[in-house]
């Protein structure tokens, strides 16, 4: 499985106009494959939307998105609103759980770290440690490493019910020495952004 993350950079002051256009369209889409999450961001990049795709493979996601094209009804009319579109190709790691509806909570974490060259098996090898004792305290919705975009990228996003339990999960694993894993791998960047489910997200 792959997955596909698109990022909108959208107009000021237009991210509930695209929400709605893009729910309304979003059965047309739905016919050919199914939708993972959509979020827009809270704090991070503002006028944001991150769409999350799965598809068996990069043939599967061509195939899909080529009939798409020819749906009536999709894609739905966002062009004007949209400053800038970002597409990237992410594989899950061997422990990311499977992308399926879920009710998690109402405040997700994208977290997108990169690496030297060449040390994303060690980042795997680190975490699969570590990850189980970190997802007793919240639930890991997914992580993966790119593979199309840039490269060495690390996105690994998490659900909490709001902004305290966030801060006390946090704090709770550090001083409990649950997190984070040590890789010993090249960490050049970390950022992060948190986001809010669309209402029609199947991850909400």
């Amino acid at each position: 499985m792959i997955v596909e993350m698109r990022t909108y950079t959208l107009k000021p002051g237009t991210v509930a106009r695209v929400e709605e256009r893009f729910g309304q369209a979003l059965p047309a889409r739905l016919k050919f494959s199914r939708l993972a999450a959509l979020w827009h961001t809270e704090i991070g990049t503002l006028n944001q939307i991150i769409h999350l795709w799965p598809y068996d493979s990069l043939a599967h996601r061509e195939q899909t998105r080529a009939a798409a094209a020819q749906a009536e009804g999709w894609p739905p009319a966002i062009a004007e609103f949209i400053v800038e579109a970002k597409a990237e190709i992410l594989v899950p790691a061997p422990f990311s759980p499977p992308l399926e509806e879920r009710s998690l909570g109402s405040l997700y974490e994208i977290r997108t770290y990169t690496y030297e060259a060449g040390a994303i098996p060690k980042v795997i090898e680190s975490w699969s440690e570590k990850i189980e004792a970190r997802t007793k305290l919240s639930p890991l919705v997914g992580c993966w490493y790119s593979d199309l975009g840039e490269l060495n990228k690390w996105v690994h996003v998490w659900a909490y019910r709001d902004y305290a339990e966030r801060a006390r999960i946090r704090h709770e694993a550090v001083e409990r020495g649950i997190w984070p894993p040590r890789s010993g791998a090249g960490l050049l960047r970390q950022e992060n952004m948190l986001v809010i489910p669309a209402s029609f997200s199947p991850l909400h």
